[in-house]
């Protein structure tokens, strides 16, 4: 299969379940499936349904469209504003909501002065 959808889903599901310190198995467990289809969905060998990607989701304690950031990933953007707003997301993407509203009274106060 390997479509560029699949590989990119797959690779974040890895990336998030390394993070986590999950073994395919424990994943697997987790969202009620066995290891060799959560290694299948990283592969991207497996053409994974929604409901089955909510509950990796959930297994994962993410949203389900966390599983779908994968810019890191997709070099998107041709010019210098496009790149260095892919970089902002990317350090933004991660934080709390508590310290995202910080960063947004701070660039508020920082532009309407």
């Amino acid at each position: 299969m390997n479509e560029p959808v699949l590989r990119l889903v797959g690779q974040r599901v890895r990336e998030l379940r390394k993070k986590q310190g999950y073994s395919q198995e424990e994943l697997g467990e987790m969202a009620g499936f066995h290891f060799s289809y959560i290694g299948g969905v990283e592969r991207a060998e497996k053409n994974i349904t929604l409901l089955n990607l909510q509950k990796i989701a959930d297994a994962l304690q993410v949203n389900v469209h966390e599983l779908f950031y994968y810019s890191k990933y997709v070099k998107i953007g041709n010019n210098d504003k496009e790149k260095l707003l892919n970089e902002i997301n990317e350090k933004l993407w991660p934080m709390k909501s508590s310290d995202l509203k910080k960063v947004n009274l701070l660039l508020s106060e920082f532009f309407d002065s």
